[in-house]
């Protein structure tokens, strides 16, 4: 990846500054980057970049494949060449709720493998709300009912969220450090591990919360039969 992904390394930072390597139209990259991208199912955040007097907003972040880079779309093209210093700035208050709703879908998807072996299929999480998809061969509204009662208990544990990382070929021999079915991790040499003690331990690249009490309550709004083998939940956390 051509930019230090900083917010693997703290969810929390709000803003930072960074250098222009390229721009393409009104597609900025950077040395450095706080954003988010729409990865792993997770959608991207939102914000903006500051340079001087002028302000442009941050509307889409993504994984440009072929640079190997994050790019981040603007609203209008910027008047910023390589080599300029800006200051990019978060919406903190999306961020933070999709850390929230990251951390608890990890604690489901935990219950769901410890409980029924299953994994899941499919998900979205997004500002709002998420859903995930798992591999479930009988349409039983009841088990998830009971798997995300039991989640609140742990949220409200206040269980310290651990994030380190780990060489491939270890990390890989740890049981159920992959939940998503058919899909590996990133060919990397190290693997980013998120771990809430006692409950899951995964290989994951996206923003996090510190402490499973920052969680709040987890709701369902919906549970929905997708198929064979694909068993949806749909579900938010309060305000």
């Amino acid at each position: 990846m051509g930019a230090e992904l900083v917010y693997q390394k703290d969810s929390y930072l709000r803003e930072i500054y960074a250098k222009v390597t390229d721009v393409d139209k009104n597609v900025v990259y950077f040395d450095k980057t706080i954003f988010h991208p729409r990865s792993g199912g997770i959608d991207h955040d939102t914000g903006w970049i500051i340079a001087g007097d002028s302000k442009w907003s941050v509307v889409r972040v993504v994984i440009d494949k072929e640079k190997n880079d994050v790019a981040h779309v603007l609203d209008n093209e910027p008047r910023l060449e390589p080599g300029d210093h800006v200051k990019q700035v978060i919406d903190w208050d999306r961020r933070y709720r999709l850390m929230r709703l990251h951390t608890a879908a990890h604690i489901i998807s935990a219950l769901m493998y410890e409980k029924y072996k299953v994994l899941i299929t499919g998900g979205n999480i997004s500002y709002k709300y998420a859903y995930d998809d798992y591999s479930l061969d009988v349409m039983d509204k009841k088990i998830f009912y009971d798997v995300v009662e039991e989640a609140n208990k742990i949220v409200k544990k206040g269980i310290e969220v651990k994030i380190y990382w780990l060489p491939r070929e270890e990390a890989l021999k740890i049981p159920g450090i992959v939940k998503l079915a058919h899909k590996m991790p990133p060919d990397l040499k190290y693997l980013r591990i998120v771990e809430i003690p006692g409950i899951d331990i995964q290989a994951d690249g996206g923003p996090h919360v510190k402490n499973t009490m920052e969680i709040g309550e987890i709701v369902i709004l919906k549970i929905v039969n997708k198929g064979k083998r694909r068993k949806r939940l749909y579900y938010t956390v309060k305000p």
